[in-house]
This record gives C-alpha cells, structure tokens and sequence, in this order.
C-alpha cells in the first residue's frame, strides 16, 4: 500500500512539472464585463484583482498585485498589444522604470523581493472598448528579459 501511494504521488508531481501552462484567472465577472486572464510566463504566475468590475469603467480603480520577482528590474518596460480575432490592432508601450522614469514606487527592486501594490490605478482611456478581445501585456526589464506577461481576455457588453 506505501508503495501504490508513493508512486501516486511521484506521479502527481511529474505531472505538475510537466505542465507548462498556468491556470486561467478571473479578474472580475459581473452582468455585461468579464476579465479574466492567464500568466504566459512558464516560471512565473501572479497575483491581480480589482474590488468591482464596474469600477474599471470609472476611469480610476483599486487593485492589488502581487509577484516574486524573477529578475531585478533597474528599468522596466510596458508593451501591450490589443488583438481582435488573432491579430494586433493596436499596440502601445511606455517606460515604466528607467532613467528619469521613476513611475512606480518598486523601481529598483531586486531579484527575488516581493513585489505587492494596493491602491488606485488609473487607466487614461475614457471607456473599455466593446466586443470580445485579448489584450497581451508584458514587462520587460533593463536586460530585454521578461518580468511578468499575461494575456487578458476582455468582453465588453456594457452599453456606456
């Protein structure tokens, strides 16, 4: 019987190590807005929710996130691509970290630290795109190396 559950076991973890996908989250999902999305990071997943959805449409948001980091990120990178149907439609990048770009209160940080913000976002846009579409998000740091990168899903039925 130890033996059944040891292999059981070693099975269920070759299995694990095996997968290369992290599971799909949900960021919200209330009446006409759903968000959800998924880590394309094989080495790292992390942690992202807002406290109501309808709160996206406000132009000013809560959200808390949370990640270890993988690398250190002395500058820091955002691109974010919107794609419809298998193709971008729209891209745009900013720095985020970086000299004379000190947007975020964790520039600086260091491989393997605890990244963790709580409190307001703002997206600049005066309302979510409707339709259904992925928005691909990615962090690169000072070495072109990704720090985190996900994939939202999106669909919109809200009628502004």
């Amino acid at each position: 019987m130890k033996t059944s559950n040891a292999l059981l076991f070693i099975l269920v973890l070759l299995y694990i190590n095996a997968s290369t996908e992290w599971p799909t989250h949900t960021v919200c999902k209330e009446d006409n807005l759903e968000i959800y999305y998924k880590s394309c990071d094989p080495q790292q997943d992390f942690a992202l929710s807002i406290d109501h959805c309808s709160d996206i449409a406000t132009h000013t948001f809560n959200i808390r996130a949370a990640a270890v980091l993988g690398h250190s990120i002395k500058e820091l990178y955002f691109k974010l691509d919107m794609i419809i149907n298998g193709k971008t439609v729209l891209t745009y990048s900013e720095t985020l970290c970086g000299p004379g770009h000190l947007k975020l209160i964790f520039c600086g940080k260091k491989k393997g630290e605890h990244l963790y913000y709580e409190g307001p976002v703002t997206l600049g846009i005066k309302e979510i795109p409707q339709g259904e579409y992925t928005l691909s998000a990615k962090l690169t740091n000072q070495d072109h190396v990704t720090v985190a990168c996900a994939d939202f899903t999106v669909k919109n039925y809200l009628d502004y």
